[in-house]
């Protein structure tokens, strides 16, 4: 049994890949060298589906390269909403490089995003953008003033969203994947032969998959909601009215005055 738990927690842990010999050593955990790969990979599929790019005539490649951009462009488009399309782009990598680094352990590698220093980067990237989103599209002043949306006594709550999303956006899939990691390790000791790849459908497949949609779609949910500008209630309404009356009615008055 003791034997059993030292090799499960040697294949949980997120071991140093190598170390850069400057300034003392800097580590490079497994963790990072496997998101390389993930990345190299992406960029290979990418470079391989769109070189040789056609106006007219284009072949299957990019045919094919197309209709994948199509599909994300309108699968996270619809997600973020008219205001907040410009975000498209940027969760279509994000979703693509979680997909296929949840699925790694396929190939044999450990999933980076078991680590939690690679789900937390993620996380403090999207509220980053979700921040930087709404001080674009409302200014400063109105990005300031959604803190007291709907009313001024959830200031505080609102505030402690900033921290609250990204641990959240962390810690759900961190903890999920590394779940799936832990029922797959154990199924693979237990019984290494034909029950695992029957579970691997299911834990490494289409739970990774659910796992990056799921990510993507609260940042995006997110930033819908960061760059929505809310409507004015009635009263405020009336007050702007009535203060473009008051102009107007000066404004008038003072033209008869000249006359």
């Amino acid at each position: 049994m003791k034997e059993f738990a030292a090799e499960l927690q040697a294949r949980l842990n997120v071991d140093t890949a190598f170390t850069i010999p400057i300034f003392g050593g800097i580590p490079v955990a497994e963790s990072v060298v496997i998101s390389w790969v993930v990345i190299a990979i992406l960029a290979s599929i990418a470079w391989f589906l769109t070189r040789n790019m056609k106006v007219q005539n284009p072949g299957k490649r990019q045919l094919l390269a197309e209709t994948i951009v199509t599909w994300l462009d309108g699968f996270i488009g619809e997600m973020l909403g008219e205001n907040a399309k410009e975000y498209t782009t940027y969760l279509e990598t994000v979703i693509l490089y979680i997909g296929l680094a949840n699925i790694i352990g396929l190939l044999g590698m450990k999933p980076p995003t078991k680590d939690m220093n690679v789900t937390a980067a993620l996380a403090i990237m999207s509220i980053i953008l979700i921040e930087a989103a709404g001080i674009r599209r409302r200014r400063i002043t109105g990005w300031l003033h959604s803190f007291t949306e709907p009313i001024a006594i959830v200031t505080p709550i609102n505030i402690l969203e900033i921290g609250i999303r990204p641990l959240s956006l962390c810690m759900r899939l961190f903890g999920n994947v590394l779940g799936s990691f832990v029922i797959m390790e154990l199924i693979d000791m237990l019984i290494p032969v034909g029950l695992p790849l029957i579970f691997s459908a299911y834990f490494d497949i289409f739970d990774g998959f659910i796992q990056a949609y799921v990510f993507v779609f609260l940042t995006a949910l997110f930033i819908a909601e960061a760059v929505e500008i809310p409507e004015p209630s009635e009263k405020k309404k009336r007050k702007r009215k009535s203060r473009r009356q008051k102009a107007q009615e000066a404004l008038e008055a003072a033209e008869e005055q000249i006359s």
